[in-house]
């Protein structure tokens, strides 16, 4: 911990406290799964039993409870809950195989484990597997699923306190961390990057400012809460002035469609994938939008057609950019942005320096190099992986291993990850340069370009379609020409019924490539 102890108001732990104060009957959350709405006074009265339960199974300052959960109002308790004691929330997907959560928990090493009743029997698995992890497990009873604990798991609704009445907070420095969240990576076992309060409460300020957030906003939460998403895109920023969040169990279109009318909602982060699935279904003309104000898409490229659907419903889509690393809200788009920077993620935010540099030095404009960005909402570094760590942040720059340009006016794009670009007969080949030409093309629905050996050019592209299997390689050839350069066209296609998706709707291009990178 650092030398500098502040009150509580500069960390996130009175922040249910304060918005009980300053809005207590305002709505702070709503359980679309089961039509519940708690306002700001039933959210910290919440989080204070839960950190009297916290307390009652030895959870001190600075030890880990992890949660292996959906989307829910007990691991909203949690978040705030750890803020007040000082104790750090992991959350851990619960889409993981047991090997693979083993890997975490081991990582992690929870003093208490909050497991969602569905994941019991893969995570006790998991714990079977975890070299050294003694922990204590406490079941989630999911009142809306099949799914109950074993009789001998103790659970959250029998042994949390019935006291809600305040509690005692202790004296915390904004560098201690309040989150360890797991990146994700899909090879090898994710990094658990250390969250700060100091990070978390930059980055809530640096989105409503940025962004411009209002204390009467509304937000869907389409990101999983293991995810950097779930917590730091809106939910936290948008509690921080005093909106209301919505979540729900599963993500499906048609309901988040209804959610968008019914609560009026007026800030909606999504992936691309959830933004087309929304413009592709049945009620979407029927929708009102018109309460839509802020709608971004994060997590990769979005389609031209997706974008231009969305601005003929008279919604101003924009693109935009952040790491579990960094932020996430790093850039944000100008006031009265040109259509024509809409393949762009904007220009930084207004807490956020950005440059672009190859070899240590930036570049000059329109030049591609790696991205870096310097921000008090950055990451205080990998949990026991100092190697790691220092070469990720050790510059005083968050090296954020993506590539990108600035232009002359100042506007980001996002050319792709340093490790998917391939050399293809010694040029430069950026897969989301040519997804996105493909992605034009009507009979594409999404695409994925990997790199595939090849004997005169050392590699070539192979498109990954998923779309109409009718399509052949002579139609791509045609489709690029005029479009691409022809070292960037792709030799090779193949199809997919659906993308392997990792985390929230997100394409997992590692599994994508694990399966088709050979010809």
């Amino acid at each position: 911990m650092s030398e500098f102890v502040s009150g509580p108001q500069a960390w996130v732990g009175a922040w249910s406290e304060k918005r009980a104060e300053l809005s207590p009957d305002r709505v702070g959350l709503v359980d679309a799964s089961t039509g519940r709405r708690f306002s700001y006074a039933d959210l910290d009265e919440r989080a204070n039993r839960t950190a009297r339960l916290l307390r009652a199974r030895g959870v001190d300052r600075e030890d880990r409870v992890a949660v292996v959960s959906r989307t829910r109002p007990e691991v909203v308790d949690l978040f705030l809950a750890t803020a007040k004691t000082g104790s750090v929330l992991a959350p851990l997907s619960h889409r993981l195989a047991p090997p693979e959560l083993a890997a975490l928990l081991g990582r992690v090493d929870p003093a208490l484990l909050v497991v969602e009743a569905p994941f019991l029997e893969g995570t006790r698995t998991a714990l079977d597997e975890a070299e050294g992890v003694e922990t204590t497990v406490v079941a989630v009873e999911a009142a809306d699923d099949e799914a109950s604990p074993a009789a001998d798991t103790p659970t959250y609704v029998e042994t949390v306190p019935t006291d809600d009445g305040p509690v005692e907070t202790p004296p915390l420095s904004p560098d201690d961390t309040h989150l360890l969240l797991h990146t994700g990576g899909s090879t090898g076992t994710p990094k658990e990057t250390v969250i700060s309060h100091r990070a978390v409460v930059w980055n809530s300020l640096n989105t409503i400012a940025s962004w411009g957030l209002r204390p009467d906003d509304v937000t869907p939460l389409t990101f999983p809460t293991f995810h950097t998403g779930g917590w730091n895109v809106v939910t936290v920023p948008v509690w921080h002035i005093g909106g209301t969040v919505v979540i729900a169990r599963e993500f499906d279109p048609g309901q988040l469609l209804a959610t968008v009318e019914r609560e009026g909602a007026s800030v909606l982060v999504a992936v691309p994938a959830v933004l087309r699935m929304l413009t592709d279904h049945d009620d979407w003309a029927e929708t009102d939008l018109s309460t839509l104000r802020v709608v971004k898409s994060g997590g990769g490229p979005c389609r031209d057609a997706v974008m231009a659907a969305w601005w003929d419903r008279g919604v101003d889509l924009s693109q935009g950019y952040g790491l579990t690393e960094c932020g996430p809200n790093n850039f944000a788009m100008p006031d009265g942005w040109p259509r024509e920077k809409a393949a762009t993620v904007g220009k930084p935010a207004m807490h956020v320096d950005a440059r672009v540099v190859a070899d240590g030095e930036p570049v000059e404009p329109g030049a591609v190099g790696e991205l870096q960005l310097r921000s008090p909402h950055a990451a205080a570094g990998y949990l026991d992986d100092a190697a790691e760590s220092e070469a990720a942040f050790g510059s005083g720059w968050v090296a954020t291993g993506d590539l990108a340009s600035v232009d002359a006016d100042g506007y980001y794009t996002i050319e792709g990850r340093k490790k998917d670009m391939f050399v293809s007969g010694g040029e430069n080949v950026y897969p989301s340069e040519v997804e996105a030409v493909l992605a034009e093309h009507d009979a594409v629905d999404e695409v994925v370009v990997v790199p595939v050996p090849d004997d005169q050019w050392g590699e070539v592209g192979k498109a990954v379609l998923e779309g109409d299997e009718s399509l052949t390689l002579a139609d791509v050839e045609s489709f690029c020409d005029g479009r691409l350069a022809p070292y960037k066209v792709p030799k090779h296609i193949a199809f997919v019924e659906s993308m392997p998706t990792s985390g929230p709707e997100k394409i997992d291009r590692q599994a994508v490539a694990d399966r088709f990178g050979e010809r």
